[in-house]
Protein backbone atom coordinates (compact mmCIF):
# COMPACT_ATOMS: atom_id res chain seq x y z
CA UNK A 1 0.00 0.00 0.00
CA UNK A 2 2.72 2.62 0.83
CA UNK A 3 4.36 1.88 -2.50
CA UNK A 4 1.07 2.44 -4.32
CA UNK A 5 0.53 5.76 -2.55
CA UNK A 6 4.05 6.91 -3.37
CA UNK A 7 3.57 5.97 -7.02
CA UNK A 8 0.22 7.81 -7.13
CA UNK A 9 1.76 10.91 -5.56
CA UNK A 10 4.60 10.88 -8.10
CA UNK A 11 2.07 10.53 -10.92
CA UNK A 12 0.06 13.54 -9.69
CA UNK A 13 3.18 15.68 -9.19
CA UNK A 14 4.42 14.78 -12.66
CA UNK A 15 1.06 15.59 -14.26
CA UNK A 16 0.97 18.99 -12.54
CA UNK A 17 4.62 19.84 -13.16
CA UNK A 18 5.07 23.35 -14.44
CA UNK A 19 1.56 24.37 -13.41
CA UNK A 20 1.41 23.67 -9.66
CA UNK A 21 4.44 23.87 -7.40
CA UNK A 22 4.51 21.14 -4.75
CA UNK A 23 0.76 20.32 -4.80
CA UNK A 24 0.96 18.42 -1.50
CA UNK A 25 2.48 21.15 0.61
CA UNK A 26 -0.98 22.40 1.67
CA UNK A 27 -1.13 19.55 4.17
CA UNK A 28 1.08 21.71 6.42
CA UNK A 29 0.18 25.11 7.78
CA UNK A 30 1.46 28.02 5.74
CA UNK A 31 2.66 31.30 7.23
CA UNK A 32 0.41 34.08 5.98
CA UNK A 33 -0.64 37.59 6.93
CA UNK A 34 -3.93 37.59 8.84
CA UNK A 35 -6.22 40.62 9.10
CA UNK A 36 -9.22 41.40 11.24
CA UNK A 37 -12.60 39.92 10.35
CA UNK A 38 -14.26 42.79 12.20
CA UNK A 39 -15.47 40.59 15.06
CA UNK A 40 -12.98 40.32 17.97
CA UNK A 41 -14.17 36.84 18.96
CA UNK A 42 -13.58 35.54 15.44
CA UNK A 43 -10.15 37.19 15.30
CA UNK A 44 -9.07 35.61 18.60
CA UNK A 45 -10.54 32.26 17.59
CA UNK A 46 -9.22 31.92 14.03
CA UNK A 47 -6.45 34.53 13.92
CA UNK A 48 -8.45 36.58 11.41
CA UNK A 49 -8.79 36.27 7.64
CA UNK A 50 -5.79 35.08 5.58
CA UNK A 51 -4.50 37.23 2.74
CA UNK A 52 -3.70 35.32 -0.42
CA UNK A 53 -6.08 32.51 0.49
CA UNK A 54 -9.65 31.33 0.19
CA UNK A 55 -11.78 31.56 3.33
CA UNK A 56 -15.00 29.58 3.21
CA UNK A 57 -17.86 30.58 5.52
CA UNK A 58 -20.77 28.13 5.61
CA UNK A 59 -23.92 27.67 7.64
CA UNK A 60 -27.72 27.59 7.42
CA UNK A 61 -29.90 30.71 7.20
CA UNK A 62 -29.74 32.95 10.30
CA UNK A 63 -26.39 31.46 11.31
CA UNK A 64 -24.43 34.72 11.30
CA UNK A 65 -22.95 34.57 7.79
CA UNK A 66 -24.23 38.00 6.77
CA UNK A 67 -23.08 39.59 10.02
CA UNK A 68 -19.58 38.21 9.48
CA UNK A 69 -19.56 39.36 5.85
CA UNK A 70 -20.66 42.89 6.71
CA UNK A 71 -18.22 43.11 9.64
CA UNK A 72 -15.34 42.01 7.40
CA UNK A 73 -16.29 44.53 4.71
CA UNK A 74 -16.55 47.28 7.33
CA UNK A 75 -13.13 46.36 8.72
CA UNK A 76 -11.43 46.37 5.33
CA UNK A 77 -13.09 49.49 3.90
CA UNK A 78 -12.28 51.34 7.14
CA UNK A 79 -8.63 50.71 6.25
CA UNK A 80 -9.20 52.39 2.86
CA UNK A 81 -9.03 49.05 1.04
CA UNK A 82 -11.13 48.63 -2.09
CA UNK A 83 -13.38 45.59 -1.76
CA UNK A 84 -15.73 43.74 -4.11
CA UNK A 85 -18.90 41.83 -3.33
CA UNK A 86 -20.19 39.29 -5.84
CA UNK A 87 -23.83 39.05 -4.79
CA UNK A 88 -25.07 35.71 -6.13
CA UNK A 89 -28.79 36.46 -5.83
CA UNK A 90 -28.90 40.25 -5.54
CA UNK A 91 -29.71 40.05 -1.82
CA UNK A 92 -27.23 42.58 -0.38
CA UNK A 93 -28.72 45.51 1.59
CA UNK A 94 -26.40 48.53 1.13
CA UNK A 95 -28.33 50.68 3.62
CA UNK A 96 -27.91 48.13 6.43
CA UNK A 97 -24.27 47.67 5.46
CA UNK A 98 -23.61 51.41 5.59
CA UNK A 99 -25.27 51.58 9.02
CA UNK A 100 -22.92 48.80 10.14
CA UNK A 101 -19.84 50.78 9.08
CA UNK A 102 -19.18 49.68 5.49
CA UNK A 103 -17.73 52.52 3.39
CA UNK A 104 -19.81 52.05 0.25
CA UNK A 105 -17.48 54.30 -1.77
CA UNK A 106 -14.81 51.64 -1.25
CA UNK A 107 -17.08 48.76 -2.31
CA UNK A 108 -17.78 47.39 -5.79
CA UNK A 109 -21.17 45.63 -5.66
CA UNK A 110 -21.66 43.08 -8.45
CA UNK A 111 -25.35 42.13 -8.60
CA UNK A 112 -25.91 38.68 -10.10
CA UNK A 113 -29.01 36.66 -10.93
CA UNK A 114 -27.56 33.16 -10.88
CA UNK A 115 -24.46 31.16 -10.04
CA UNK A 116 -23.04 31.30 -13.57
CA UNK A 117 -22.93 35.10 -13.47
CA UNK A 118 -21.38 34.97 -9.99
CA UNK A 119 -18.58 32.61 -11.05
CA UNK A 120 -17.78 34.57 -14.21
CA UNK A 121 -17.73 37.83 -12.26
CA UNK A 122 -15.39 36.34 -9.66
CA UNK A 123 -13.02 35.19 -12.41
CA UNK A 124 -12.90 38.69 -13.90
CA UNK A 125 -12.32 40.38 -10.55
CA UNK A 126 -9.50 38.00 -9.63
CA UNK A 127 -7.84 38.51 -13.00
CA UNK A 128 -8.11 42.29 -12.66
CA UNK A 129 -6.59 42.33 -9.16
CA UNK A 130 -6.19 45.36 -6.92
CA UNK A 131 -8.82 44.41 -4.35
CA UNK A 132 -8.14 44.07 -0.65
CA UNK A 133 -11.03 41.65 -0.33
CA UNK A 134 -13.36 39.86 -2.74
CA UNK A 135 -16.44 38.29 -1.16
CA UNK A 136 -18.55 35.81 -3.14
CA UNK A 137 -21.97 35.40 -1.54
CA UNK A 138 -23.66 32.20 -2.74
CA UNK A 139 -25.59 31.68 0.50
CA UNK A 140 -28.99 32.39 -1.11
CA UNK A 141 -28.38 29.90 -3.92
CA UNK A 142 -29.73 26.36 -3.25
CA UNK A 143 -26.97 24.06 -1.95
CA UNK A 144 -27.78 21.47 -4.61
CA UNK A 145 -26.90 24.04 -7.29
CA UNK A 146 -23.60 25.04 -5.67
CA UNK A 147 -22.59 21.38 -5.34
CA UNK A 148 -22.45 21.12 -9.12
CA UNK A 149 -19.67 23.72 -9.34
CA UNK A 150 -16.62 21.68 -10.41
CA UNK A 151 -13.76 21.48 -7.93
CA UNK A 152 -11.36 22.93 -10.49
CA UNK A 153 -13.28 26.25 -10.29
CA UNK A 154 -12.41 26.60 -6.58
CA UNK A 155 -8.85 25.48 -7.34
CA UNK A 156 -8.56 28.14 -10.05
CA UNK A 157 -9.83 30.83 -7.65
CA UNK A 158 -7.32 29.80 -5.00
CA UNK A 159 -4.46 29.85 -7.44
CA UNK A 160 -5.50 33.30 -8.72
CA UNK A 161 -5.44 34.82 -5.24
CA UNK A 162 -2.35 32.98 -4.01
CA UNK A 163 0.70 35.15 -3.23
CA UNK A 164 -1.41 38.32 -3.46
CA UNK A 165 -2.66 40.61 -0.65
CA UNK A 166 -6.28 39.83 -1.56
CA UNK A 167 -8.65 38.07 0.83
CA UNK A 168 -11.08 35.80 -1.01
CA UNK A 169 -14.19 34.97 1.03
CA UNK A 170 -16.80 32.46 -0.10
CA UNK A 171 -20.19 32.25 1.65
CA UNK A 172 -22.42 29.20 1.21
CA UNK A 173 -24.85 27.03 3.14
CA UNK A 174 -22.43 24.08 3.12
CA UNK A 175 -18.69 23.73 2.36
CA UNK A 176 -17.80 22.93 -1.24
CA UNK A 177 -14.26 24.22 -1.84
CA UNK A 178 -12.83 21.47 0.39
CA UNK A 179 -9.00 21.45 0.40
CA UNK A 180 -8.89 24.49 -1.91
CA UNK A 181 -9.82 26.62 1.10
CA UNK A 182 -7.17 27.84 3.53
CA UNK A 183 -9.78 28.38 6.24
CA UNK A 184 -13.24 26.82 6.50
CA UNK A 185 -15.54 28.15 9.20
CA UNK A 186 -18.96 26.61 9.87
CA UNK A 187 -21.44 28.89 11.65
CA UNK A 188 -24.59 27.88 13.45
CA UNK A 189 -27.36 29.50 15.45
CA UNK A 190 -26.73 29.26 19.21
CA UNK A 191 -29.14 31.52 21.13
CA UNK A 192 -31.16 34.75 21.08
CA UNK A 193 -30.91 37.71 23.40
CA UNK A 194 -33.97 39.95 23.71
CA UNK A 195 -33.54 43.56 24.77
CA UNK A 196 -37.08 44.83 25.17
CA UNK A 197 -38.91 47.53 23.25
CA UNK A 198 -39.34 51.29 23.42
CA UNK A 199 -42.90 52.37 24.23
CA UNK A 200 -43.56 56.09 24.41
CA UNK A 201 -39.83 56.95 24.77
CA UNK A 202 -39.49 54.42 27.62
CA UNK A 203 -37.73 51.07 27.49
CA UNK A 204 -40.14 48.50 28.89
CA UNK A 205 -39.51 44.97 29.99
CA UNK A 206 -40.23 42.83 26.95
CA UNK A 207 -42.08 40.28 29.14
CA UNK A 208 -44.84 42.85 29.58
CA UNK A 209 -45.20 43.20 25.81
CA UNK A 210 -44.35 39.76 24.37
CA UNK A 211 -45.72 40.65 20.95
CA UNK A 212 -43.49 43.74 20.69
CA UNK A 213 -40.14 42.53 22.05
CA UNK A 214 -36.98 43.36 20.12
CA UNK A 215 -34.21 41.00 19.09
CA UNK A 216 -30.96 42.56 20.25
CA UNK A 217 -28.15 40.06 19.80
CA UNK A 218 -27.71 36.61 18.30
CA UNK A 219 -25.41 33.96 19.68
CA UNK A 220 -23.38 32.18 16.99
CA UNK A 221 -21.48 28.91 17.24
CA UNK A 222 -18.35 28.84 15.08
CA UNK A 223 -16.44 25.66 14.23
CA UNK A 224 -13.13 25.47 12.38
CA UNK A 225 -13.67 22.76 9.78
CA UNK A 226 -10.26 23.28 8.17
CA UNK A 227 -7.29 25.56 8.78
CA UNK A 228 -4.06 25.30 6.81
CA UNK A 229 -2.62 28.69 7.77
CA UNK A 230 -0.50 30.07 10.58
CA UNK A 231 -0.37 33.81 11.34
CA UNK A 232 3.02 35.41 10.69
CA UNK A 233 2.96 36.96 14.16
CA UNK A 234 2.80 33.50 15.75
CA UNK A 235 -0.61 33.96 17.38
CA UNK A 236 -2.41 30.68 18.16
CA UNK A 237 -5.40 29.85 15.98
CA UNK A 238 -8.25 27.41 16.15
CA UNK A 239 -7.37 23.92 14.94
CA UNK A 240 -9.62 21.64 12.92
CA UNK A 241 -12.68 20.77 14.98
CA UNK A 242 -12.27 23.54 17.56
CA UNK A 243 -15.41 25.45 18.50
CA UNK A 244 -16.08 28.99 19.73
CA UNK A 245 -19.21 31.01 20.55
CA UNK A 246 -19.71 34.74 20.01
CA UNK A 247 -22.57 37.21 19.90
CA UNK A 248 -23.38 39.67 17.14
CA UNK A 249 -25.88 42.46 16.74
CA UNK A 250 -29.15 41.35 15.14
CA UNK A 251 -29.50 42.62 11.58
Amino acid sequence: MPGNLAALRLQVETALAGRVTAPFTYRDRKLVEMVSAGIPEIDSFTGGLPRGGLTEICGPPCSGRTSLLVSALASRTAQAEVCALVDGRDAFDPHAAAAAGVELKQLLWVRCRNIDQALRSTDLLLQGGGFGMIAVDLSDIPPATVRYVPLNAWFRFRRAVEDTPTILMLLEQEPNAKTCASLVLRLGFERLRWTGTAIGNRVEDFCAYPSACLLGRVGVRAEVVRSSVQPMDGRPTGTDGSVGVFETEAR
